[in-house]
């Protein structure tokens, strides 16, 4: 099914006063919001934010992110959060143009806001869209175009089928753009080798930005079979839910998909499992609100940028890496490289299947491609360690090189046992850095995108 979104672009010119300035600084703001949907006025419409940000003398961040909610008849508010780097510190611009019939025009081209650093704020300004220079230009720039509508739901129906020696999984990770947190919730359930009757569990893990990660398990249960997702005692993943406890933990999460499914495997072997395992997202991305629970607090959650996935196989492979990286603008990038814990299979050097969603297209075109290339040829590469490891590759006319760092004090070990009793062991950091850069083939190559991820990047390096 496919419907049709809204895309444009504003800019915005003002003032803000740094904490410990005595004076105003200019500030410039050229932002694109993508919609999923069309942006009706009488209803809530939240848009992706992308752009630059330009503070005179301190900031020139040309991959701002951030959400956009366009609320002006139910809310009577247009609100933006969007996050930059000013000289290596990560700030939140949070404010919003409040609706008055009685006063449209300053409702509609007055931005006041505060930026805060981790909580606390550290400046305030306004922002005024220029009615006189800017409005033609941003009528203008409004488009329609046509995307896939966001159906996560069918892709949660749990997928074993009562054979012995599989293994199948739901996580999610996610950012809180507030506090910088990252947050893992694994659910999974094992069919063992020998026949005994299958198990769920699973484990939530908190990755706060000025501590040591935290996590703890919940299970084993017998497994029930649900129809529409996972569940284990008061555990629950269903469509656009999640909920469940584990020790301290509690949580009451809410899930919106963002995007069509994205198969980082071939199509394929989702339907046909014939691969030692098969992986995929039932959205390319998702937003959640809520709370997590802890023992050091509650974290409360509003349109936090993540994703829920999917693993249905055989069991764990030998060795392998994984990164989902969020890029904002709705773009998203998905790597698994691993290498097969089967015999004979286990001698390969790793085989990578990475998906780049980038603009309502994926690239390559086919999973196969950077795993075998053409005839061998061509095939990406991944050079798996920690805390540093790295994928490359070329297809067609464009070519990519991913730097994962996984910070030793932002990373987790975490154990896993697979169906046949033999186990192994994850290291996960949900506040990883992700450097990308994607090169186009003009004659000689050339840059044609990249992104830095500071603390945002979700990923894992596994081995027995």
């Amino acid at each position: 099914m496919t419907a049709r979104g809204t895309l444009f672009r504003e800019t915005m010119r003002g003032r803000v006063r740094l904490a410990g300035e005595a004076a105003d600084r200019p500030v410039r703001l050229d932002l694109l919001a993508r919609c999923d949907g069309l942006l009706l006025p009488h209803r809530t419409t939240r848009a992706r934010l992308t752009g630059r940000v330009r503070i005179a003398g301190r900031a020139d961040d040309p991959r701002v992110t951030g959400e956009l909610e366009i609320s002006p008849l139910a809310r009577r508010r247009i609100r933006y959060r969007l996050g930059f780097d000013l000289e290596g510190r990560r700030l939140l611009l949070d404010g919003w143009k409040s609706v008055w019939a009685t006063r449209p025009l300053t409702s509609l081209t007055v931005l006041p806001y505060t930026l805060y650093e981790d909580g606390a704020p550290v400046g305030a300004g306004t922002l005024r869209f220029p009615l006189v220079t800017g409005l033609l230009p941003f009528l203008a720039g409004f488009r329609f175009p046509r995307a896939p509508r966001p159906e996560a739901g069918p892709h949660l129906a749990p997928r074993w089928d009562g054979t012995p020696g599989r293994t199948e999984v739901w996580y999610t990770t996610l950012t809180d753009p507030a506090s910088g947190s990252g947050l893992w919730l694994h659910h999974e359930v094992v069919a063992p080798h020998d026949g005994t009757p299958a198990y769920a569990h699973g484990w939530a893990a908190l990755f706060p930005k000025d501590g040591p990660p935290a996590h703890a398990r919940f299970g084993p249960t017998p497994w029930t079979g649900p129809a529409d997702g996972f569940t284990a005692g008061d555990t629950r993943v269903a469509p656009g839910h999640l909920t469940g406890s584990a020790g301290p933990f509690t949580w009451a999460l809410t899930e919106q998909p963002q995007g069509p499914p994205l198969h980082t495997f071939p199509r394929w072997s989702w339907r046909r499992p014939r691969l030692p395992a098969a992986h995929m997202l039932p959205a390319t991305r998702a937003h959640y609100s809520g709370t997590v629970r802890h023992a050091g607090g509650e974290l409360r959650i509003t349109a936090a940028p993540g994703a829920s996935a999917r693993i249905y196989g055989h069991g764990n492979a030998r060795r392998w890496a994984w990164l989902h990286a969020d890029l904002g603008g709705g773009d998203v990038l998905e790597i698994v490289a691993a290498v097969p814990h089967r015999r004979g299979l286990d001698r390969l050097p790793p085989l990578v299947f990475l998906r780049l969603y980038r603009d309502g297209r994926t690239w390559p075109r086919r999973a196969e491609r950077t795993a075998v290339g053409w005839a061998g040829a061509g095939r990406f590469r991944a050079d798996i360690g920690l805390p540093r490891w790295r994928v490359r590759g070329r297809a067609g006319l464009r070519r990519i090189t991913v730097t994962v760092t996984q910070p030793p004090d932002a990373t987790l070990a975490l154990g896993y046992t697979d169906p046949d009793g033999s186990t192994a062991v994850c290291r996960n950091s949900e506040r990883a850095d992700a450097d990308i850069h994607l090169e186009r083939w003009w004659g000689h190559w050339r840059p044609e995108a990249a992104w830095r991820l500071s603390g945002t990047a979700h990923a894992e390096v596994g081995d027995r």
